[in-house]
């Protein structure tokens, strides 16, 4: 059966506006603090490193802190750092060039959620990216989805995942 021309444009104008339409804003938890925490001691120790790689290294770029939150065999999935904590420091002092800045109290990383199992913890964030149907317009983005998973080992990270591309 074939549609008459008419209708099948105008099915794809409908497709085309749902599509356009559909995403919803990723949004942030209300405490994110409060997402770092488990009443399962193993867990909350796992969580709050986490909570300190994210807030102390990351955000702050204390990266002379590693040492308390990464062990020295961290095994690196991102494809733009090497493994070892040595390599992930040097991505992001030497090649990045990060200078650090005061440890906030509070996180601001806009988290959606954390999930700890075993001894692996995922950070779920929000990510805002320039629109590319229009680059130019900084008012112009959307929301998405960025994560990070960590494995622990003794309360230390000990392997990282996160979906980087080179």
């Amino acid at each position: 059966m074939r549609l008459h021309p008419c209708l099948a444009a105008a099915a794809v104008v409908l497709l085309s506006i749902a599509v356009v339409q559909a995403q919803e804003a990723v949004v942030a938890a209300g405490d994110t603090d409060g997402l770092f925490h488990s009443p399962d001691p193993v867990l909350n120790t796992n969580k709050q490193a986490a909570y300190h790689i994210v807030k102390d290294l990351i955000e702050a770029n204390h990266w002379e802190l590693a040492d308390r939150y990464l062990t020295q065999e961290y095994i690196q999935h991102n494809p733009l750092a090497a493994s070892g904590r040595d390599g992930v420091v040097k991505f992001f002092t030497e090649v990045l060039k990060v200078k650090p800045s005061p440890i906030p109290s509070r996180m601001k990383t806009k988290v959606v959620s954390v999930t700890a199992e075993g001894d692996r913890v995922v950070v779920a964030y929000v990510r805002e990216l320039k629109d590319p149907k229009d680059p130019k317009d900084p008012a112009k983005t959307y929301t998405t989805t960025w994560f990070d998973m960590w494995r622990f080992k003794d309360g230390k990270a000990d392997e990282h995942w996160d979906p980087a591309t080179r």
